[in-house]
């Protein structure tokens, strides 16, 4: 999740291209939440292949998190014959530029310059997008365009009432934003933003907090609905899902709304969680946050 989110996850990128992720998921800890067993990463693929929809939880910032989702997806792949990918990290508006650029029809300079990556693309999520590219495995930008998402941080649910037609479209077509234990958790995390129960407490802070978990849960129905959509397009594909892990965790935000209507599918969700050293790693309350936690080696501060 970005806390700031009327500013966006994430800036541009600059276009530059990284190799693929190589080497051994041998370094990171995967453990199972609920029995709280380290398990091999090759459980962890298992378990995720036999899924429908998996919900892959991630640190935006974290190197070894990009590694194990890259590792992940190319071990399901190797199980599973038809795979959809589906990113937080493009907006729907910018599918048609994804298809071409998948397609070969488009070249990887022509299609970063117009589709608004994230700033870390390069090094965080080509390997994703090569890898579905080389495989022939269709990517979809799952997310709602960030000018939207803005407006309703600023206006509330009501800006989408505004929207002309054609950018109605690239919102989810039901939108439910309960004060839920979601709420609950996003209001704890905007605490140090000036939301409920600091000294900065105030109607207006509140308000804030409201309108921006509106903007959320936006993102989070658009992002469901888009995988939904996909599943039963294609119902014999798994769809495997990146976002942050705030999305997804406790099954709970885009997790939630995804089963909500695809509420046959059995999902799979997991999150990365950076620490010093991942083999000495304490799961306690990680237990609760998905059915299997990975523990990656922190970088070191800067």
């Amino acid at each position: 999740m970005c806390l700031l989110l009327a500013s966006g996850c994430a800036r541009a990128s600059s276009g530059r291209t990284a190799p693929l992720p190589t080497g051994s998921p041998g370094a990171l800890r995967v453990v199972h939440g609920p029995s709280g067993r380290t398990v091999s990463f090759d459980e962890l693929t298992s378990a995720s292949a036999r899924a429908d929809i998996v919900f892959f939880g991630e640190q935006h910032d974290d190197p070894e998190t990009h590694f194990a989702e890259f590792a992940l997806l190319e071990a399901i792949g190797r199980v599973r014959p038809r795979v959809v990918v589906s990113l937080e990290m493009f907006e729907r508006d910018v599918q048609p530029l994804l298809d071409e650029y998948l397609s070969g029809r488009m070249t990887e300079a022509d299609f970063l310059a117009k589709s608004r990556p994230w700033d870390r693309y390069a090094t965080d999520y080509r390997g994703l997008v090569v890898l579905a590219r080389a495989r022939g495995w269709r990517v979809i930008a799952a997310n709602v365009p960030r000018p939207i998402a803005n407006a309703v941080s600023r206006r509330g649910l009501a800006a989408v009432d505004t929207l002309p037609a054609e950018s109605r479209a690239w919102v989810a077509r039901e939108l439910s934003c309960p004060r839920d234990k979601y709420y609950e958790n996003f209001a704890e995390s905007m605490k140090g933003h000036g939301g409920p129960g600091t000294a900065a407490d105030t109607a207006g802070a509140r308000a804030m907090t409201d309108r921006f978990y509106e903007a959320q849960c936006v993102k989070d129905e658009t992002m469901g609905e888009s995988i939904a959509r996909e599943l039963a397009a294609a119902p014999d594909a798994i769809v495997v899902h990146f976002n942050g892990a705030f999305h997804s965790d406790y099954a709970l935000g885009t997790a939630e709304r995804a089963k909500r209507r695809a509420g046959s599918a059995k999902t799979v969700v997991i999150t990365a969680v950076p620490v010093a050293a991942p083999s000495t790693a304490v799961l306690g309350d990680h237990a609760r946050r998905a059915e299997y936690v990975i523990f990656t080696r922190k970088p070191p501060a800067k």
